[in-house]
């Protein structure tokens, strides 16, 4: 390895590569180790290509039978993207250019196949072994295609039209995703310096120390509390695409804000139970089996009015930040909807509806369903890809009052 400057935009797209070519060649690289990675590079700032590779081993690998994949990984990644020669110094075996004399041609040929996969899988420009410098400099900038790392290139892409392999690597995305629930007043007072409530008993008590005299106020100020989040999503056929990712993030929320989780298509079905499984395929085999009706019609206003007459009216909805995740499709009475959301908008203390068609330029909410309900919607956002679900959960962080802004039943052109 040799000692030219690490450039921080390449480095970053490296970072979600790497990790991901060990754990194709058996390494146990977890997404918690690669973000520690990530992390480690930036505290550390490293200038050469050989801190870089410590911080990785420290921080990647957890046995020391990956350390001889760990080095081959790490020099064919490395090898595409920085030119060693440039140092000054003399060019070892593993820098960019002729692998040297010493290569055999099957460990070429292998060489060769990990940096066609990772071009394809990890979302990296490098070059063949064979190639020398002056070649990569005629290449269409290959270091720009590298800067741009996988969850950059997936943060904006709609969730409709992802692989199977590209939404497995955004739900990992979507488990780094902060969730947040909104504060309420709580009933109780605790003591606290910067209270605007004086505690006159507690303020009586430490004056007889001082002769009589309050020389010291003491202050309580109102505990707050974190509001009650509800999610219902739309599991029907024209939202199977989003159903998935919501169906995540639905598990995240339960497990870390101990929200109420259901799913509608012709029927409401609660999976906070479900989804409160730790192990994962747990939770998501019990989820598919409690509602049958995966992918099939929309019946919104139905279902939201089972939502109202089991659990709303009881409490679940009263005072909470509700968040609906449809496009709005349905195949009954849309005037079922508007009295539904109506009722609904008057328990919750916010109500969020997440529609993923929302994002293109030209859409206007002329289904009925969605027609009828945006006019008792506080919030209304698409959700759509990563980047729109920091939205969502921005949405739901910031879920203090009432209502924002009125929304129109029709979005102008």
């Amino acid at each position: 390895m040799g000692g030219r400057d690490i450039a921080g935009d390449v480095f970053a797209g490296v970072v979600a590569g790497l990790g991901h070519l060990l754990h194709l060649e058996g390494v146990p690289v977890t997404p918690e180790r690669s973000l520690r990675f990530a992390r480690a590079v930036s505290v550390a700032q490293p200038s050469t290509v050989d801190e870089a590779y410590w911080l990785g081993r420290a921080t990647l690998l957890t046995a020391r039978e990956q350390v001889e994949v760990y080095d081959r990984v790490f020099d064919e990644v490395f090898r595409g993207l920085i030119t060693l020669s440039d140092a000054g110094g003399s060019t070892p075996p593993t820098a960019a250019g002729d692998p040297g004399p010493g290569a055999d041609d099957e460990d070429n040929a292998r060489a060769q196949g990990r940096d066609a996969t990772s071009t394809q899988q990890g979302g990296l420009t490098q070059s063949s072994p064979g190639e020398s410098p002056s070649d990569l400099e005629d290449a269409d900038d290959p270091q720009a295609l590298a800067a741009v790392s996988v969850s950059e290139r997936l943060a904006t892409r709609d969730f409709a039209a992802c692989s199977e392999d590209e939404l497995a690597l955004i739900r990992r995305l979507v488990d780094e995703l902060p969730l947040v629930p909104p504060p309420r007043q709580g009933r109780r007072h605790r003591r606290d310096r910067r209270g605007r409530r004086l505690d006159v008993r507690a303020t009586l008590r430490a004056a007889h120390r001082t002769g009589g005299d309050p020389v010291r106020l003491v202050t309580r100020r109102q505990v707050e509390r974190p509001r009650r989040v509800v999610l219902i999503a739309d599991v029907s056929g024209s939202m199977e695409p989003y159903a998935r990712v919501y169906l995540h993030l639905m598990r995240g929320a339960v497990q870390a804000l101990h929200a109420e989780a259901f799913v509608f298509a012709t029927r409401l079905t609660r999976l906070t139970h479900a989804l409160a499984a730790a192990n994962a395929d747990v939770a998501y085999g019990r989820a598919m089996d409690a509602a049958p009706d995966w992918s099939g019609g929309t019946r919104i206003g139905r279902a939201l009015r089972t939502f109202l007459d089991e659990h709303g009216r009881r409490g679940m909805a009263r005072g909470a930040v509700l968040v609906i995740v449809s496009d709005g499709w349905e195949v009954e009475s849309p005037e079922l909807v508007g009295e539904s959301m109506q009722r609904l908008a008057r328990l919750a203390h916010h109500v969020i509806w997440v529609n993923p068609r929302k994002a293109a330029a030209s859409y206007q909410p002329l289904a009925g369903g969605m027609a009828a309900g945006l006019p008792h919607v506080d919030t209304f956002v698409s959700g759509h890809s990563v980047r729109a679900l920091e939205e969502v959960l921005a949405a739901i962080r910031g879920a203090t009052a009432r209502r924002a802004a009125p929304i129109p039943a029709r979005v102008p052109a």
